[in-house]
Parts: C-alpha cells; sequence; structure tokens
C-alpha cells in the first residue's frame, strides 16, 4: 500500500498553485490531493475553493459526486465490490452481505480497526456470470463466497 503524506497547508497550497488559471483545474487539483494525502481532507475544501473563485459547494459537490474520492482515510486494504446490475443478477448483494457480516461494517466503510474500506463501485468490466470485486488494485472475476473469504484472509496481514 502506498505511504501517504500527512495533512499541512502548505503542502496542500503546493499541489493547487501549478493549476491556478488552468482551463479545469479542479479534477487535476484533487486527484492529487488523492494521491498525496489518500483521502481528500476536509480542510482542503476551502483552500481549493478561494484558490479557484468557486464556492465551498462547488469544490464539496465534486468530490462527494465522483466515487473514487475519499472524505476519510481508506484502510490499509480497500476491498470494492461490484454493485452494477449485472453483477447483482449474480449475487452481488449477498456477497455484500457476507463481506458486512464478517468485517462489521457496511458498504462505503472502515473496519474500526482501519484494517480494510468496503467500497460499492458499480462496473469493473469484467461482467460474466458471476460478481467481481478489486483487492488493492487487482481484480477478481467470477468472485463466490469462497474466493471472497480468500481476500478476506489475503486483508489480515
Amino acid at each position: 500500500m502506498p505511504a501517504y503524506e500527512l495533512w499541512s497547508t502548505e503542502l496542500a497550497s503546493s499541489l493547487i498553485a501549478p493549476h491556478v488559471g488552468r482551463e479545469g483545474p479542479l479534477l487535476p487539483i484533487l486527484h492529487n490531493f488523492q494521491e498525496t494525502f489518500g483521502y481528500i481532507p476536509q480542510a482542503a475544501v476551502p483552500l481549493i475553493a478561494e484558490a479557484l473563485n468557486l464556492s465551498r459547494a462547488e469544490v464539496h459537490g465534486v468530490v462527494t459526486f465522483y466515487h473514487d474520492f475519499r472524505e476519510a482515510p481508506a484502510g490499509r486494504h480497500v476491498l470494492k465490490l461490484c454493485q452494477a446490475e449485472a453483477c447483482q443478477s449474480c449475487g452481488s448483494d449477498s456477497l455484500a452481505a457476507h463481506v458486512e457480516k464478517c468485517l462489521g461494517v457496511k458498504l462505503g466503510g472502515t473496519t474500526a480497526d482501519g484494517r480494510v474500506t468496503v467500497e460499492p463501485v458499480y462496473c469493473l468490466g469484467l461482467c460474466a456470470t458471476a460478481p467481481s470485486a478489486m483487492l488493492n488494485g487487482r481484480l477478481v472475476g467470477r468472485l463466490n463466497e469462497k474466493r471472497l473469504d480468500a481476500l478476506l484472509t489475503e486483508t489480515r496481514s
């Protein structure tokens, strides 16, 4: 897992500055924040808004619209479970319920020990005859409960 920087206003300002005055700078800035800090800290919203002459609501709206932006640090492992219609028709709902029961956290949450973040996604491009998932960036197709348990075992390290 990548190591992230701790929040600092100085570092945040240095991520914003190269984009000020460019066309369409918000998404590149947010991606830089996500790559640098591992999430978009709440303190970043007013800094970005002021630098780009946007409202805080506009910046917050973009952060919350895109599923890949986080407002809190992710766990050491990130498990993404496809919840698109094709995967739902093949049983992804029951797999999501299984994960929630095993980890004690709902989709979109992080375990209390910070070990695993479970995120819903809405297509990983592996539609076949079974749901799909992604663990720490590695795609896993033809997911069933046994394969899911193996993924959960990997998150114990």
